[in-house]
């Protein structure tokens, strides 16, 4: 059964990114607690907390080529693809972001390390699953994928250079290194982990969380 998103958990967020000044460089928590964004750092003595903008996405501003608008999405909200090698709906999800042009890390899940690793980020072993800020879809639904990334601020549209190169999937944890000895053999790889592919999404009950 196909899930859709609850609009009255995306719209506040659209109109959270809709309010963001087109430049703003800059989150500022005031001593009070109110939060504002600016392309101007207020001074050391004020008491706020400055944290400058794209600090969870450092990837976009190593691309400067890419339009402003899709760099100031993958600095505030960076897209992760969790996937295993043999899985149709992991294969639907890739081309879903590669279609719409959203330059997105991906992380294979091939391992009792990774899967384990794997609920930890996102609470459960499903492939794929998709993360978008703070936000964890597990399993793969178009509609419910494409409301999240439009929340999120993605161009709808592709607006990637002809010469971009996507980067290639890397192991979502790093195999630990074998020492070999005179006489020993390594030990054999770990089994593959059981991974669930769920036919549809499963949002979490909180709503959006970027």
């Amino acid at each position: 059964m196909k899930k859709t998103v609850r609009w009255e958990w995306a719209l506040p967020l659209c109109a959270l990114l809709v309010a963001l000044p087109t430049h703003a460089l800059y989150k500022v928590v005031g001593p009070d607690g109110k939060v504002t964004y600016t392309d101007t750092p207020p001074p050391t003595s004020s008491g706020s907390k400055v944290t400058r903008m794209g600090a969870a996405g450092a990837s976009a501003a190593n691309e400067p080529s890419l339009p402003l608008e899709l760099r100031q999405a993958m600095q505030r909200f960076p897209v992760t693809l969790y996937a295993s090698k043999v899985c149709e709906p992991c294969d639907a999800a890739r081309q879903a972001l590669r279609q719409r042009g959203v330059p997105f890390t991906e992380k294979l899940v091939a391992t009792q390390q990774d899967a384990e690793e794997l609920t930890r980020l996102s609470g459960g072993r499903d492939t794929p699953t998709v993360t978008i800020g703070a936000q964890v879809l597990r399993g793969y639904s178009a509609d419910v994928l494409t409301s999240y990334l439009d929340s999120a601020g993605y161009p709808r549209d592709s607006r990637l250079p002809a010469n971009y190169q996507p980067a290639p999937a890397s192991p979502l944890t790093e195999p630990p290194a074998l020492v070999r000895r005179s006489g020993t053999q390594a030990p054999a790889a770990p089994p593959a982990p059981a991974v669930e592919q769920p036919s549809a999404v499963q949002p979490s009950a909180s709503g959006i969380r970027f």
